[in-house]
């Protein structure tokens, strides 16, 4: 989906698109000393070996179902939940591969400083030439290395691409 329609249908079902900053303190479990995980579910690093440790923990490089590592369409898109081991702090499942996840914000280099707000809004998502969004957690053609909370890249936000979707984030 496109990043205009994902946002609106998670305001259509009650929620929003997280922002930036909101996604990546949910995926890395929260800041300060309780917080900052090198991957969602903690520091554990995934296995390949799928089926099997890897795509308990994350559905990524081209793994699923059968741990070929060969993509063939949409085959390799495990379903949601799948990852049970990948669980965030909060017991969020997907944060890191199956699709990259898009978020509210634009696309620039680097966070601003001091955050206000924690959203850059500054340039908001348009159908205008240059425009980014933010997208977030790896997909499941990635490699393990793009599933760390900390990754972060831009797409377009008209484009609808196989690898890339989206959730809906809900005030606590």
């Amino acid at each position: 989906m496109s990043w205009f329609e994902a946002y609106a249908f998670c305001i259509w079902d009650g929620g929003f698109l997280a922002t930036d900053a909101e996604w990546g303190y949910a995926a890395a479990g929260g800041g300060g000393s309780g917080g900052q995980r090198e991957f969602p579910w903690g520091s554990t690093v995934p296995g390949t070996a799928c089926p099997g440790s890897g795509c308990e923990y994350a559905n990524y490089n081209c793994d699923y179902p059968s741990g070929s590592g060969t993509c063939v369409g949409n085959t390799n898109i495990a379903p949601v939940g799948t990852a049970t081991l990948g669980a965030g702090l909060w017991g969020q499942l997907d944060m890191a591969g199956g699709l990259w996840q898009r978020t509210m914000d634009s696309y620039a280099a680097t966070y601003a400083d001091p955050c206000t707000d924690c959203a850059y809004l500054a340039t908001a998502p348009t159908c205008t030439a240059g425009a980014t969004g933010v997208i977030r957690g790896g997909s499941f053609q990635s490699s393990a290395s793009l599933l760390l909370p900390t990754i972060r890249h831009s797409n377009v936000p008209w484009a609808r691409v196989a690898n890339i979707g989206f959730r809906c984030a809900r005030a606590p």
